[in-house]
């Protein structure tokens, strides 16, 4: 007998079995989305007709904060304090969310968690017991190996955009109040 395989599913969109597994729960997500360059977070509900997004925030917004972002962890851990910032600006009611980190492995101190952690110090409750090394979430692995690269044409990126990767420690904290600040 043949199974039709959906859409979605073929094209290596959805896992239908999470999808239920997380909507089983009745709870809104929060929903991490990591590309090449950016960092996605949002607060979507779930309604019949399709699921509503609460709240929506990329990585970009990190400029307004002195940040440039990347597809790292430290601008993963910002997006997510950003995210929970606003959702309590537009004073959303959410008691506990779940975690959706989509088609992404569930890998020990990546970029996805490192939202949630995010997320979690912002003030939303996620029902998840995410763990993160200080040091990697302020980016100090990255500032390390900035200094071992020096001169070695690696961070062009930053380099265009005046973002000394070298300083990313302070960088962080400096973004990381601001975002705190956040009204």
């Amino acid at each position: 007998m043949f199974t039709r395989i959906k859409k979605r599913r073929s094209q290596s969109l959805t896992d239908y079995r999470k999808r239920i597994a997380l909507l089983s729960g009745g709870r809104p997500r929060v929903v991490v989305r990591k590309s090449n360059r950016s960092i996605l977070v949002q607060i979507v509900d779930f309604h019949p007709e399709g699921d509503r997004v609460l709240t929506s925030t990329t990585s970009g917004i990190l400029r307004k904060f002195g940040w440039e972002p990347r597809g790292n962890i430290p601008t993963a851990y910002l997006t997510g304090l950003a995210a929970a910032r606003i959702a309590q600006t537009k004073n959303l009611k959410l008691n506990e969310l779940v975690l959706d980190i989509g088609l992404n492995k569930p890998q020990k101190s990546s970029v996805v968690f490192a939202a949630a952690r995010g997320a979690v110090d912002g003030g939303l409750k996620i029902a998840s017991n995410i763990e993160f090394d200080a040091n990697r979430l302020k980016g100090a692995h990255i500032a390390n190996y900035a200094k071992e690269q020096k001169g070695k044409g690696a961070f062009t990126a930053y380099a265009e955009r005046k973002f000394d990767p070298e300083r990313m420690v302070e960088n962080f904290e400096a973004a990381k109040k601001r975002i705190l600040e956040m009204k």
